[in-house]
């Protein structure tokens, strides 16, 4: 069976757009991971950039899995 597992960088609307393809695709997310979650005293994390997605993946049929994230604003922009 034919596997696809595409990874999609956002400039901080990875959330608005995975909730959008879970209306389409429908399931549950299999991971939501914000910025903050990963932040510790030696790498902290700017108050802009703590609730956008470090990670976030959506199954989409029976073997495949849409993923993406937020691009930190350091790293620039993306899909412009």
């Amino acid at each position: 069976m034919a596997q696809i597992n595409p990874y999609i960088h956002f400039n901080g609307n990875a959330e608005e757009a995975f909730t959008f393809y879970k209306s389409v695709f429908g399931g549950e997310f299999a991971m939501r991971v914000r910025f903050k979650d990963m932040a510790t005293p030696e790498q902290p994390i700017s108050e802009s950039e703590a609730d956008k997605m470090m990670h976030i993946a959506l199954p989409i049929g029976k073997s495949s899995v849409l993923m993406g994230s937020d691009t930190p604003e350091l790293m620039g922009k993306h899909n412009l």
